[in-house]
């Protein structure tokens, strides 16, 4: 079969178009066709786009919305000499990475006009990522005719396990009742591959999997995996909440807002944007979001701001780490996956620094040997919790659950 992934964004659209069923999944044998990414929609749009194993196209045009935008990217599909893809019609599926299930939703699911409803009400707890994932479902239905199997993969829906007092805030319990205000957490397409890839590795269980994941990108994310299932994640109601990322400030005080309002003169909405676009990386060191050019300007030039702004990152990963060995008495591993996780042997050094006293340390040959999408085992013979880098994947869980689904098989 021949899945189109899809992760529609507010002002961004990126796919993946894989061929996959029940037997390659077995296998391990997917086979990744095409990818690409546009992004700027709704103005002059930067597309880059790539059959497998050929050079990236890199183009420019403007494009107004997400239904243009994956009009762009079907019809380059189709001008494209791709394996088993002749036309549109070979195209038997479509997976869309949903930012917000709520409560809805605890798996993946095949989308109705029922589930479409209860994802716009999710929209008040994403109104940055589940209006652009429901244009991008209603586009495919365009485009596509509304026959064309749709799945949904939430990235909210493997934290559903997470217990009551892992979930709740110390707030009023009634706001959790009327309004559902309460920890969901992100990135658990992420997390929950991350986790099938340990097990598959280690050749054991789910109930047996207890490891701490880590995603570490632009956006960031910790979770606590117990007998296979997620008990504590860092991401709160929103993706703002729990580790410094690249442009998001990760916990602060929350009479913060107040006070900048005061003193700045800015609404609630102006200072969730600063929160949210202005800061982590980005506002501390006041140059880039960018690890790789944080770590560049501290190596070369020294930058004080740019090494603050890495201490600081690593530091809030540390302590998250601290507390999430507390939660689950103990892992037997902590794994790095993301594009920092898998790639910076240097932050992943500055992270496991303040671990030693729990006798978790890093083999420094072995860690800078893991780069470049390698996976493998990165902590020394004798540390006492093993450290490893898994490449995440997320496309390819939303193309197998596509699958699965289809079949029943979830």
């Amino acid at each position: 079969m021949n899945i189109l992934v899809l992760n529609c964004g507010s002002s961004s659209l990126k796919f993946q178009l894989i061929a996959t069923d029940l037997e390659r999944i077995e296998q391990n044998a997917d086979q990744r066709l095409a990818s690409g990414m546009i992004d700027r929609i709704g103005g002059a749009a930067i597309l880059n786009f790539a059959v497998e194993g050929q050079m990236m196209e890199k183009s420019a045009m403007p494009i107004r919305d997400i239904p243009s935008a994956l009009d762009a990217i079907t019809k380059w599909i189709s001008a494209q000499s791709i394996e088993g893809i002749n036309n549109l019609g070979d195209i038997d599926a479509v997976g869309h990475r949903v930012v917000h299930g709520g409560e809805h939703f605890s798996k993946s699911v095949l989308i109705s006009d029922d589930v479409l409803r209860a994802i716009e009400d999710c929209i008040e707890l994403a109104p940055l990522h589940n209006p652009a994932n429901v244009k991008g479902i209603q586009a495919v239905r365009e485009i596509f005719g509304k026959a064309l199997p749709q799945a949904a993969v939430f990235d909210t829906a493997f934290h559903q396990t997470l217990p009551e007092k892992a979930f709740l805030y110390a707030i009023p319990y009634q706001l959790y009742r009327r309004h559902k205000v309460r920890r969901y957490g992100f990135h658990g397409t992420s997390h929950r591959y991350v986790a099938y890839q340990y097990r598959m590795i280690n050749n054991i269980p789910r109930e047996n999997v207890n490891v701490i994941t880590l995603h570490l990108g632009n956006g960031c994310s910790i979770a606590a995996i117990k007998g296979g299932n997620s008990i504590d994640t860092s991401m709160g109601l929103t993706p703002l909440e729990g580790l410094v990322m690249g442009t998001r400030s990760g916990d602060l005080d929350a009479a913060i807002l107040e006070f900048i309002s005061a003193k700045e003169g800015l609404t609630i909405h102006e200072i969730e944007m600063l929160l949210n676009k202005q800061s982590g990386l980005l506002g501390i060191s006041g140059l880039t979001n960018d690890m790789r050019e944080l770590l560049a300007e501290m190596e070369e030039s020294g930058d004080r701001r740019a090494r603050l702004a890495i201490e600081i990152f690593c530091y809030r990963v540390s302590k998250y780490l601290g507390a999430y060995l507390a939660a689950m008495n103990g892992t037997d591993s902590i794994i790095f996956a993301g594009g920092i996780g898998e790639n910076s042997p240097k932050i992943r050094a500055m992270i496991c620094e303040n671990l030693k006293w729990f006798g978790i340390t890093l083999d420094e040959s072995k860690n800078s040997a893991h780069v470049g999408g390698r996976e493998g085992v990165i902590s020394t013979e004798d540390s006492r919790t093993e450290i490893c880098v898994i490449p995440t994947n997320e496309e390819l869980l939303i193309a197998r659950d596509t699958v699965r689904l289809i079949f029943n098989k979830i």
